[in-house]
């Protein structure tokens, strides 16, 4: 039986480990991102079921930003792609310690999945799809397949076609979801949700796209991370396997074709096709 006199030394050190996650969210908290997934997922609802929709995304958009930041935080990992910069800070492993960054990593990605389950403003059905509609696009048919494939591709030169399937699951696959998951809110039709995931396809690639192209044209300060990464690592670029031109034209081209997708869907779809443009059109 546990004496009263110890129960303090039990809490002092669970306050010391919750202490240590908080200051690390923190940290993460210092340099929030564009959060142009969550943005998409409330713009992708309101397309197809108008602004009353908007209020039911907002706990499924900060699941979706969580499993992003988790994605980085783990990506930045010595074992991955040993980066120091993150959106102009040292990266959390770097800040504090390795163990650290996987907690928190881990801890996002189940807080997100926990903030879709307990949201109790959408219907059970819903928020079951959301969250298969999330998991695929994270697991090993989308971001961790898509991340596995980019690290064996560390020193060799990929077709085009392979680098397009690499990066329609690291980087598309949770784009596509943000839309798919918007639509899911708003009460898309079938068809609608046919033509979101196209779209995402569409974007996620010219995101890719215009990233390389960046990557190449700005420098760690402009970027907030280290610039030059892939090129230094031996990894294959839309810029190096296209050129700068010609990489920069196709992104424009899937950036059309994205637009025409929805060109009828009337005015409510006027926010997504704005962060469409906005997504393709950057500078960092």
């Amino acid at each position: 039986m546990t004496s009263p006199s110890n129960t303090p030394v039990v809490a002092d050190r669970a306050a010391l480990r919750a202490r240590r996650l908080d200051e690390a969210l923190a940290h993460l908290d210092q340099s929030p991102g564009k959060r142009l997934r969550p943005l998409l997922l409330s713009a992708a609802a309101v397309a197809v079921g108008g602004e009353s929709v908007r209020a039911g995304t907002l706990a499924a958009a900060e699941a979706l930003e969580l499993i992003h930041t988790y994605s980085l935080v783990h990506d930045d990992l010595p074992a991955m792609d040993d980066d120091a910069l993150r959106r102009g800070h040292p990266t959390l492993h770097v800040a504090f310690d390795e163990a650290t960054a996987i907690l928190v990593g881990d801890g996002l990605q189940a807080r997100a999945f926990e903030l879709i389950a307990t949201d109790n403003t959408l219907p059970p059905e819903q928020r079951v799809a959301l969250v298969a509609c999330l998991a695929k696009a994270s697991g090993f048919e989308g971001m961790v397949g898509g991340q596995s494939l980019d690290m064996q591709s560390t020193g060799k030169t990929l077709t085009l076609d392979a680098l397009k399937a690499l990066h329609a699951m690291k980087t598309g696959a949770l784009i596509t979801a943000a839309l798919e998951m918007g639509g899911i809110i708003g009460g898309a039709s079938t068809a609608q949700r046919e033509v979101l995931c196209k779209v995402g396809a569409h974007i996620g690639l010219a995101f890719q796209i215009i990233d390389d192209v960046i990557d190449v044209r700005s420098d760690s300060a402009t970027l907030g991370k280290t610039s030059g990464k892939d090129a230094a690592a031996g990894k294959s670029t839309y810029v190096s396997l296209m050129g700068l031109d010609a990489a920069e034209r196709e992104a424009t081209a899937l950036h059309d074709d994205a637009l025409k997708l929805i060109a009828d869907w009337g005015d409510s779809a006027d926010e997504l096709r704005a962060l469409i443009s906005r997504l393709v059109h950057r500078d960092r």
